[in-house]
């Protein structure tokens, strides 16, 4: 039995803020999007993998949510890394480095963290 991941849900306290984040930051393009009266649906997208990144603002919730330790991360791969870290670092949204394993993380505008790293060939 084989599965495909589809897509991963995040929960953001601004739809249009986080839209612009991920289509700046990381070249994501909305695909679709689902308006409700109590929540809005915005699936991000790009790339050849089909992979969609769900993100949802409950329309009743004003507090931010609580990440906790945040040790869930997305994570992309990227042809130009060092292309890519100077473009993450002039938005101001690299937090973190680990030039052993030659990855870096950012943070969106909720405190979700995604990894970059360079793209493996093959």
């Amino acid at each position: 039995m084989k599965f495909t991941m589809k897509h991963m849900n995040i929960n953001v306290a601004d739809i249009d803020k986080s839209v612009a984040f991920y289509r700046d930051a990381l070249g994501l393009a909305e695909v679709n999007r689902f308006e409700s009266p109590g929540f809005t649906i915005v699936f991000m997208g790009g790339g050849e993998s089909g992979f969609r990144l769900e993100l949802t603002k409950l329309k009743t919730r004003a507090e931010p949510y609580d990440l906790s330790d945040n040790e869930i991360h997305l994570a992309f791969g990227v042809a130009d890394h060092a292309a890519a870290k100077a473009k993450h670092q002039a938005m101001g949204c690299v937090c973190y480095e680990n030039p052993m394993m030659g990855i870096y993380f950012i943070e969106d505008p909720d405190g979700y963290w995604s990894e970059i790293l360079p793209e493996m060939p093959g």
